[in-house]
């Protein structure tokens, strides 16, 4: 089902950490990061959830700088959640709440396959 209020922007590359094309990453990445900047900037969006971003600056198809001005420059009343391993230092610094997750039993170990809009 449809819903008015959620927007949702994906990389749509089928991104693993053994890519095969880094160029066609770092367009894809870059062209997500374009609708995540208009959202970041958009007063009347109140939750950004970047998830798995912290993989885009771990290999560098996001510089930190770029991240950080548009953090810097969101609405005050607007709440952005980054997900993924790994955080930048920098971004663990600038952050009011770090929370590691640790697995304690998972189903995928179980023979349930990954779920579409569950973990994926």
């Amino acid at each position: 089902a449809e819903d008015a209020n959620l927007e949702v922007a994906v990389m749509a590359t089928g991104f693993t950490w053994e890519t095969q094309n880094r160029d066609s990453d770092i367009a894809a990445c870059q062209n997500v990061w374009r609708e995540a900047e208009r959202m970041l900037a958009d007063p009347g969006v109140y939750l950004v959830v970047l998830d798995e971003l912290t993989y885009m600056l771990k290999f560098g198809y996001l510089d930190f700088a770029t991240l950080e001005q548009a953090l810097a420059k969101r609405p005050a009343e607007q709440t952005v959640i980054v997900t993924g391993r790994n955080a930048h230092r920098d971004l663990l610094a600038m952050a009011d709440t770090v929370t590691e997750m640790q697995e304690i039993r998972h189903a995928f170990n179980d023979g349930l396959q990954a779920r579409r809009g569950i973990d994926y």
